[in-house]
């Protein structure tokens, strides 16, 4: 698993090599713990960070930023709409699991799923360009280890 994180993120995710690792089935999907740190999910066999997981790291890769105006659809569950996209990661490829920013404090928001492609994120002035996943306050955003 560090090794699939080590490829998207880089080094950052070296510290957590030697971490205790938890595995937690809910009904919305599967939430590792490292050390009892809410920090990934396994979406279909393809590991990526939580919002918590991205708050922490604060990665610079995969990113797609959205204006401040997007916020508050955002952090409530909605998809990201390329009218609303301000910049993103070039590299980013259909089919991948990206982190939703807001634009002024780049705080991570929202997971997603692109629908697109960072260069065309950019160029895009209207469709649906990242199917949202998780963000913050949703079901995930409070589950700790003790509770289960």
């Amino acid at each position: 698993m560090i090794a699939e994180l080590r490829e998207i993120f880089g080094e950052a995710v070296d510290e957590l090599s030697s971490a205790k690792f938890e595995v937690v089935t809910t009904d919305e999907g599967k939430i590792i713990f490292a050390d009892g740190r809410q920090m990934f999910m396994d979406l279909d066999g393809r590991v990526f960070l939580t919002v918590r997981g991205a708050l922490e790291f604060n990665p610079q890769v995969r990113r797609v930023i959205v204006d401040m105006g997007a916020v508050k659809f955002v952090v409530n569950g909605a998809d990201i709409m390329s009218p609303g996209i301000t910049g993103c990661d070039e590299n980013i490829a259909a089919g991948d699991l990206v982190i939703i920013v807001d634009e002024t404090h780049k705080k991570p928001l929202a997971i997603g799923k692109a629908l697109m492609g960072g260069e065309e994120m950019i160029a895009a002035t209207s469709g649906k360009a990242v199917k949202s996943l998780m963000h913050v306050g949703d079901s995930f955003w409070d589950t700790v280890l003790w509770q289960i």
